[in-house]
């Protein structure tokens, strides 16, 4: 014999307001950890002697000849490593924890290409700084998927 399927009752506001939520726990401090190593990462020199920051603003040298992927994995590491970190650890939304996920990882593959741009070209090669911010950028990409996974 079948046995009966109880029904489905609808959710209640508070129940699918934690579905929305995510709790990083433990991987909260290892996230603020490595957004604070990204920003001092930008005071460290990243493309001969020109700082993180310096590559960012496009304040470079122009001798030193930065290009695009550096400057561009500044930017978006700004974005997505600072700014959609922060505003997914106080909001602790699903949501933004998968948007700190997913560019994450695209990210830091832009941080790889413009460490191989670096060391292909003649001028000066990768500096400590843009070392230490692609790390970051795993470390936080790598939390924030496991935070984000946590949830489904």
């Amino acid at each position: 014999m079948s046995e009966a399927v109880p029904a489905r009752r609808p959710l209640t506001s508070s129940e699918r307001e934690g579905l929305r939520r995510v709790d990083p726990g433990k991987r909260a401090l290892v996230i603020a950890a490595a957004m604070l190593v990204l920003v001092v990462s930008a005071l460290l020199p990243w493309v001969g002697d020109a700082a993180g920051w310096q590559v960012l603003t496009g304040q470079a040298d122009p001798a030193l000849e930065v290009g695009l992927l550096p400057h561009l994995f500044a930017i978006n590491a700004t974005i997505v490593g600072i700014g959609v970190s922060t505003l997914a650890l106080v909001t602790r939304r699903w949501v933004l924890a998968f948007l700190a996920a997913l560019p994450g990882g695209v990210v830091t593959f832009e941080g790889l290409i413009a460490i191989w741009s670096r060391q292909t070209h003649e001028a000066a090669g990768p500096g400590v700084g843009l070392l230490l911010a692609v790390a970051c950028m795993l470390v936080l990409t790598v939390q924030w998927i496991r935070t984000a996974w946590s949830q489904s």
